[in-house]
């Protein structure tokens, strides 16, 4: 699926490129306005496009790093605080490696 990535979503320390089809973490937090959608906790990014249902791929390149993540989150996902609740629902789900050893993690895992 191609991806255009919601700028207005993205962590303080996540820049985005011109075409806001690619991510890289920043050394800091850039200074950036409070917004509602925007994640502050998690290292997130959401797509402009999202999915109700059916199957759907993407294509990565990490270049030359040794720890990155890919995954998935529900437009519902929270955005303000990392732990959830024991009641509350885990919306975010990656795939990544910390340069040792390739998981599969939860947002509170991460």
């Amino acid at each position: 699926a191609d991806v255009t990535l919601d700028p207005d979503t993205a962590h303080p320390r996540l820049s985005l490129s011109l075409d806001r089809r690619s991510v890289k973490l920043g050394e800091r937090r850039q200074d950036l306005p409070d917004n509602p959608k925007r994640f502050d906790s998690d290292y997130c990014v959401l797509g402009c496009q999202g999915f109700a249902g059916g199957r759907h791929y993407w294509e990565v390149e990490v270049g030359g790093r040794r720890g990155w993540a890919v995954g998935a989150a529900r437009e519902t996902a929270r955005r303000k605080e990392k732990t959830p609740g024991p009641h509350q629902k885990r919306e975010i789900w990656c795939v990544g490696t910390n340069g040792k050893k390739y998981q599969a993690l939860t947002a509170t895992e991460q």
